[in-house]
């Protein structure tokens, strides 16, 4: 990876006397006298980064950083760039895995129990309805979040050269997100979910070449039952969730690559 010019000024600059009074008495804070103690060396293997070198060489050295790039442009970090809405879409997404999880201790995915699995959950099972709560509008709040998103990704022109190809994860994991929200969709086992479940299967069925095949994978058979019930459960818990995140941390890593590869055209045109 090239330098930046401030960089390279840098690795040309003696190290000032305000630094190395610091690296000295880097063990005068809270923090450093921590990392001073038997517990501390024992957590913090590597020694503690104060210029901006040692912290670049500190991120090449980790294993779980060293895919990772090192700068990011300052801009790209404010709230007028992208408004936050895809770190509030990444929340979103880990209270409904939190939420998820709690949920199903208590559901069985079968039409015999499903419906009274909910009642139960909401007025016998602790801070029940309140987590069921959380997780429906958390559901509802990501699908705005991401469209939003998306729609703020598109508007800006952020989509083009050379971040293509996130732009077509994105897409996709708006695809995983209004999945994820069908699928969930069913699970209560009522009647608003049961017809609603059926006219989303019957316009899949009209997908020109492969809509009998989405209409046999999503339900299972001809119609609604529990074959549908058992796929959409897994899908929902399993199979999505799954895809979502495996795609939501290439996506963050090519945000960065992407980033900083903007950095080193702009060390170019210098």
């Amino acid at each position: 990876m090239s330098l930046t010019k401030n960089d390279r000024d840098e690795a040309t600059e003696p190290v000032d006397q305000g630094v190395e009074e610091h690296i000295e008495g880097r063990g005068d804070d809270l923090l450093g006298r921590l990392r001073d103690t038997a517990v501390g060396k024992s957590i913090f293997r590597s020694p503690r980064r104060v210029t901006p070198r040692d912290r670049a060489a500190g991120h090449w050295s980790n294993f779980l950083l060293h895919i990772y790039p090192v700068k990011i442009r300052r801009k790209e970090l404010a709230f007028r760039y992208s408004w936050y809405l895809g770190v509030v879409s990444t929340v979103l997404l880990g209270s409904l895995v939190a939420s998820g999880v709690y949920l199903m201790f208590f559901y069985v995915p079968s039409p015999a129990n499903a419906y009274t699995n909910i009642q139960t959950i909401q007025t016998d099972v602790p801070f029940g309805q309140y987590v069921r709560n959380v997780h429906r509008w958390s559901a509802h709040l990501m699908v705005l979040s991401v469209a939003a998103h998306m729609g703020r990704v598109f508007y800006r022109g952020a989509y083009k050269k050379p971040r293509e190809f996130n732009w077509v994860i994105g897409v996709v994991l708006l695809l995983l997100t209004l999945l994820l929200s069908f699928t969930g969709y069913l699970l209560p086992w009522d009647q608003l979910s049961f017809w609603a479940v059926t006219v989303g299967s019957e316009m899949a069925g009209y997908v020109p070449f492969i809509g009998d095949q989405v209409k046999e994978v999503l339900l299972g058979g001809p119609t609604v039952d529990s074959s549908t019930l058992l796929r959409f459960y897994v899908l929902h818990v399993a199979v999505l969730p799954a895809m979502m995140i495996f795609l939501l941390m290439i996506h963050l890593w090519r945000w960065r690559k992407d980033s900083m590869f903007d950095l080193e055209m702009e060390d170019g045109d210098e």
